[in-house]
């Protein structure tokens, strides 16, 4: 069958993770970690935090966006979190 056909299996919130790229000292990082923290909170949905200024690839990469917010290794968003649409993307 063609993949165009096959139904996509839905991943749980509980085994999605949401990474969030940033740096110290960034206050529009710190809002989007407190987004990050309560939807994964409330969805069991992993968070990791990983600092821009620790690595050369991701900073040649996000530089101008971060913070950058990824789901399962895709960027979802940068600059601001919506708390909705975190939510939306987490539950598939």
């Amino acid at each position: 069958m063609s993949p165009i056909f096959r139904r996509t299996q839905k991943k749980r919130p509980e085994d999605r993770t949401v990474t969030l790229i940033g740096k110290p000292g960034c206050h529009l990082c710190d809002d989007a970690q407190a987004v990050i923290e309560k939807v994964c909170g409330e969805t069991g949905a992993a968070w990791e935090k990983k600092d821009i200024t620790q690595d050369e690839e991701l900073r040649r990469a996000y530089w101008e966006q971060i913070p950058v917010v990824l789901v399962d290794g895709e960027q979802h968003t940068f600059w601001r979190v919506d708390e909705g649409r975190l939510r939306r993307e987490l539950a598939g």
